[in-house]
């Protein structure tokens, strides 16, 4: 190695570190507090508007499309109006907003699962407006959330470690909500009741740990406020998204794995309750599918030590399809299911802890390629995929159950089980491999490739200011 590759090694890789494990763990339960108040839509509000609401299923998964091509926009728009804030305290630029939009949020869920005793259209309009503003607020709290990497720490592998740290968050946060909200919603008689109750709960922890995740993680570089921009400027910023080839790919490769990942969690609600007639497996598949996870989130760190982040996140989605693929032809009882959705949730931690610091990277590319840099807008085109990829996964089910015949809360005919089959294990299985083909071809930022870039742009700059790193608490 020479001189040259030497210092960009070391300037990426090894210097400086500045994430201390009490951040890291600030950071994991921001996400686990995200989990809770996020992932009760994506887990049960389709079933809780056709088997509890009363809705259609095509009309129910209609509401998801337009509620996260909303959502998508909203992020675009956050994203824009963060990266473009001047009036930044000492508490940080993203930070307070974890502080600011918890309580709405929480509160904004509730809602969702307080449906009124409206007539199926009134119902469908309460839908339709919750679900928005819900995902509108959440843009608010999570772009910034995410955007705070590059923020954080400077340094390749430590972002590894935060992508890591925060996909254990996520991970916990998802497997509690998997294990223990149906049992909650079962013990109250009334089952709308129960959901309402069961949202409260999980509403309540997750802005407790949102604050928590506040007062404990920490932005360690700054750079000073930009200046008011005008459209012209705005238009240069978005054009600049555009051209940065990795970020556009790694989006592309999240419209597909995201997609897959939330379809999933849709469907097993309607896999357990009427292809294994076993409602107890929804907590199996929640302890032991989601708990595989943290396995991959422990290798993940130990892999991208000695093998480029491209190729680990392509090992994920081999291990994923295959298992997919195992489980459509074979997993006909509670114990198949769980064992090959847990191996395809193995692989789906690797793509899932490595997004990440993927796209944090790309902030840099974009900045090394333009001239600029713009974390949250960054973010926010990244998330603007991902909320497609949730409006396909909440949409798509809607629609097929139609399709195929389904009728809530009835046996369903061979046909409908099919569907339901095809949508719990194909879908994810095609898309993974797509993935794969798309990463290996497409996305060219390697470690080395990464490690002269971050050097340039040291040299660029000639210095950065680096924030003290005292603990604050407010």
């Amino acid at each position: 190695m020479d001189s040259t590759e030497t210092n960009a090694a070391t300037t990426a890789d090894t210097a400086p570190r500045v994430v201390t494990l009490r951040n890291k763990i600030g950071y994991a339960i921001g996400d686990m507090g995200n989990n809770f108040l996020f992932d009760m839509g994506q887990l049960y509000l389709l079933n809780y508007f056709t088997d509890v609401v009363g809705l259609p299923s095509a009309a129910a998964g209609t509401v998801f499309l337009v509620a996260k091509i909303w959502d998508a926009f909203a992020d675009m728009s956050v994203g824009t109006w963060i990266d473009n804030r001047t009036n930044i305290s000492k508490r940080g630029k993203f930070r307070p907003f974890l502080l600011w939009a918890a309580i709405p949020l929480a509160l904004l869920l509730i809602a969702n699962f307080s449906t009124p005793n409206f007539s199926v259209t009134g119902k469908l309009i309460w839908a339709y407006i919750a679900y928005m503003i819900f995902g509108t607020c959440y843009s608010i709290s999570n772009v910034p959330f995410g955007s705070m990497i590059p923020t954080m720490t400077r340094n390749s592998q430590e972002r590894s470690e935060l992508a890591s740290w925060r996909q254990a968050g996520s991970n916990l946060g998802l497997m509690l909500a998997t294990i223990g909200f149906m049992p909650i919603v079962e013990t109250v008689s009334n089952e709308q009741t129960g959901y309402t109750v069961a949202v409260v709960i999980f509403a309540v922890c997750g802005v407790l740990a949102q604050w928590f995740s506040y007062a404990n993680i920490k932005e360690n570089y700054s750079a000073p406020a930009p200046q008011k921009v005008n459209k012209k400027d705005l238009r240069k910023s978005f054009g600049a998204l555009l051209k940065n080839k990795p970020l556009v790919t790694l989006s592309i490769v999240n419209l597909f794995t995201f997609s897959a990942f939330n379809l999933k969690l849709t469907v097993q609600v309607y896999y357990c309750k009427y292809i294994l007639k076993d409602m107890t497996a929804e907590s199996w598949l929640g302890f032991f599918s989601i708990g595989m996870v943290f396995v991959s989130v422990l290798l993940t760190p130990i892999l991208t030590k000695r093998f480029d982040k491209k190729y680990v996140y392509m090992l994920g989605c081999v291990i994923w399809a295959v298992a997919d693929i195992l489980g459509f032809f074979f997993a006909n009882n509670t114990f198949l299911l769980v064992f090959f959705t847990s191996v395809a949730y193995l692989g789906d931690g690797f793509t899932s802890a490595l997004n990440w610091a993927l796209v944090s990277d790309c902030v840099e590319y974009g900045e090394w390629q333009t001239g600029i840099r713009s974390e949250g807008m960054v973010y926010s085109f990244f998330t603007y995929f991902r909320k497609l990829s949730q409006a396909i996964a909440g949409f798509l089910p809607g629609i097929v159950l139609a399709w195929v015949g389904y009728v809530p809360g009835k046996t369903q005919t061979a046909t409908a089980l099919l569907g339901i089959r095809g949508l719990m294990f194909i879908y994810s299985a095609v898309l993974s491999l797509a993935t794969i083909v798309l990463m290996y071809w497409a996305y060219s930022l390697t470690e080395k490739k990464y490690s002269g870039i971050v050097k340039d742009l040291l040299e660029r700059r000639g210095s950065e200011r680096i924030e003290p790193t005292t603990d604050e608490s407010n």
